[in-house]
């Protein structure tokens, strides 16, 4: 049995968890070093192991290792002969080893079973254990395999292998894990062969409802031109520096930190016996350094020795206006012995008595079980499934634990309602993969003549070629090969560049999941995977970053809590997840008068001066949603109501995509939620109407 994970805080977890089933000598082993000591395990038999995901695409390595090495007793140590023989000697064992490895039947257990697996990893996982796989590459020996034997062993690795069974678990499940991992039921379509739903769980006392207490605040500010001219900025690039400037103004964190810090200890500090904790979400590691910062300076301003952060973030910072660099161990010291917390020993410490809140940017949003997290305060977009998995940090039971607090400066309870939607009970898929879509990805691509098929193939036969036959020289030879198809891509304009990223993008990614549930034998598709992925790192927008220094200025700032209560759940109807493959069709017909009521609404009550350009506007959003394939069927799947929540947060993604059409609404929507509230309620009824009244069909001649 192996069980698999793809974070090593979880990794700990479950090696922690099944040492606790199983004691005997041999039985469990936990892979904590390198994939030397996987493939060591897998050689040896080993009954249960414990490993992440992302070991496996090194066993090969490993078993050379083992096959050349020193401390193993099955190791090829003291054989006599040239390196030539010494290296066919490796070659022979490892051969047999993978063999015995891929003999034997595995029970694969799947933690947080997530994107990470449908990728790659997860199909060198199946290379390396897979019956089906492995009878494909030993199809010829080392020295008679060429590329194609190459290319069809990685093909046969993809799908489903006879001698493994996969049992995934997740609270969370994507549309792409129910796929994968779902057995089809009676709609036709995959579903999860056991639930224990969060409504479930929440009920019989196994976790805490992190929603029963829910408090949001909105942020009011204005922003002042400072520079005497009027320079011309990118609007999309200009809208995000302004956030960014306003995120991070040194007002705005100083007055949610003191915001945090007097609600921590006058609300939550006290909770299970003094002992409870809160985490703070920042937007991005700046964000958490210059919260550690303003926490530091205001616990210290006010002599407060009851309050100590710790914060949680990855590799060097580089603050823009100062220069100066940051880590968190050097963030982090130690109260006790003065010394840096290093990174693998800060959950030991935030768990002792000595610290009580946790400034975290990525890091510890998922897979982090600390029960005595009381609070969370959240200062950064959270959508779907992320907005599900962050705050359910809180939902661990503890002695004396009550039901936890969120506090909200971001996101708002209907966008936060609409994320918990689809796991609350079962949740659903909307639809299956078309696996067509990735014919008319490809036959998109091949259209831009950003590479030519000769060259994707000449990557593949150099690519593909077995271990044994790879050398040196033949990295710079797939550079190489990439090149043209780089040069051609520069010399597209931005829209040209966009739409070819998004689309080889969306192929590669598309690929990797589908190959895993259907069995493709189309060698072209994957040759243009293994293509598109070396040439993806090098398609970049070398657009300038928008620079505001000294043009905007903070002139009004005022934080207001705007709500407080519990968020509620609809337990009638499961909402749905979708597949990765959802595409835009549809041609409704153009409704004006309504649209134009809405325009007329906003100028009476307003004082606005919109006109029949802005209607269009609002007439192409509306297009664009009805087209919306995803759209269209959760409104043919819910009263409007749930429908109305539910695609609020994609109105306004579809607002931002076309804010260069109309700046003033979008822009308008965003600061001022009556003015929202307007626009959104009239397009949404619109959209409902479009899609769900039926018509009537022409009438023929007879």
């Amino acid at each position: 049995m192996l069980v698999i994970t793809d974070r090593r805080v979880l990794d700990r977890q479950l090696q922690d968890a099944i040492y606790q089933i199983e004691h005997a000598q041999g039985v469990v082993q936990a892979i904590d070093q390198d994939s030397r000591q996987l493939a060591q395990a897998l050689v040896d038999g080993t009954k249960i192991v414990v490993t992440t995901l992302q070991k496996f695409p090194f066993v090969m390595r490993g078993l050379l290792a083992l096959a050349g090495g020193d401390n193993s007793s099955t190791s090829l140590t003291g054989s006599a002969g040239s390196t030539d023989t010494m290296a066919e000697a490796q070659q022979t064992q490892t051969a047999k080893w993978r063999q015995a490895i891929a003999a034997r039947r595995y029970a694969v257990i799947v933690d947080e079973a997530h994107s990470s697996q449908t990728g790659d990893s997860a199909r060198e996982m199946k290379a390396v254990l897979g019956a089906r796989s492995q009878a494909a590459a030993a199809e010829t020996g080392e020295e008679d395999q060429s590329w194609e034997d190459g290319l069809n062993a990685v093909v046969e690795s993809r799908g489903k292998q006879p001698n493994l069974s996969f049992f995934a678990f997740t609270a969370t499940p994507k549309g792409k894990t129910i796929e994968l991992f779902g057995q089809v039921g009676t709609s036709g379509k995959p579903e999860p062969f056991h639930v224990y739903s969060m409504r479930q769980a929440i009920e019989e006392g196994f976790i805490l409802d992190v929603l029963r207490n829910y408090t949001n605040y909105d942020t009011y500010f204005k922003l002042l031109k400072q520079a005497d001219e009027d320079p011309d900025f990118p609007k999309r690039r200009t809208a995000v520096a302004l956030a960014q400037f306003l995120s991070l103004h040194p007002y705005n964190i100083e007055q949610k930190t003191a915001v945090i810090v007097e609600h921590f200890r006058d609300h939550v500090m006290h909770r299970i016996g003094g002992k409870a904790k809160a985490m703070v979400v920042a937007s991005s590691r700046l964000h958490a350094v210059r919260y550690m910062q303003a926490f530091q300076r205001y616990i210290g301003e006010h002599g407060y020795d009851d309050v100590r952060p710790l914060v949680a973030f990855s590799g060097t910072v580089t603050d823009p206006d100062s220069g100066a660099e940051f880590t968190e161990p050097g963030m982090n010291t130690d109260v006790v012995s003065g010394k840096p917390i290093s990174e693998a020993a800060l959950p030991a410490r935030f768990d002792s008595p000595d610290y009580q809140i946790l400034l975290v940017a990525e890091k510890y949003q998922t897979g982090f079980d600390q029960p005595l997290l009381q609070a969370m305060y959240v200062d950064k977009r959270l959508d779907g499934v992320q907005a599900v998995q962050t705050l359910s940090r809180l939902n661990r039971v503890a002695p004396g634990k009550e039901p936890p607090f969120v506090l909200d400066f971001v996101n708002n309870p209907e966008e936060i309602q609409a994320a918990f939607a689809p796991y609350y009970d079962q949740t659903q898929l909307q639809d299956r993969t078309d696996p067509y879509q990735l014919d008319r990805l490809k036959h998109e691509l091949n259209d831009m003549q950003v590479y030519h098929h000769h060259e994707v193939e000449a990557y593949a036969q150099v690519f593909y070629l077995p271990p044994g036959q790879r050398k040196a020289e033949h990295h710079a030879r797939l550079q190489a090969l990439v090149q043209p198809a780089v040069d051609r891509y520069n010399q597209l304009d931005e829209e040209r560049q966009n739409e070819f990223r998004d689309r080889l993008s969306a192929f590669v990614g598309l690929y990797v999941f589908v190959s895993q549930i259907i069995p493709y034998a189309d060698g072209d598709l994957e040759q243009l995977s293994a293509f598109g992925r070396a040439l993806l790192p090098h398609l970049r927008q070398d657009h300038e970053v928008v620079s505001l220094s000294g043009d905007v200025e903070l002139e009004y700032y005022r934080l207001r809590l705007v709500n407080s209560g519990a968020v509620e759940l609809d337990t009638d109807d499961d909402a749905q997840v979708t597949s990765p493959s959802a595409v835009g069709t549809g041609d409704p017909e153009e409704q004006t008068a309504p649209l134009s009521e809405i325009i007329s609404l906003l100028n009476d009550r307003f004082g606005t001066d919109f006109t029949e350009a802005d209607r269009l506007f609002l007439q192409q959003v509306k297009s664009e949603a009805v087209a919306s394939e995803g759209i269209r069927n959760t409104a043919l799947a819910n009263k409007f109501e749930k429908f109305s929540l539910g695609i609020r947060p994609e109105l306004k993604k579809l607002m931002v995509d076309r804010m260069a059409g109309n700046d003033a609404i979008v822009t308008r929507c965003l600061n001022d939620r009556d003015f929202q509230e307007i626009v959104f309620s009239g397009l949404l009824q619109e959209i409902f109407k479009a899609i769900t009244t039926p018509t009537l069909p022409a009438l023929s001649d007879p």
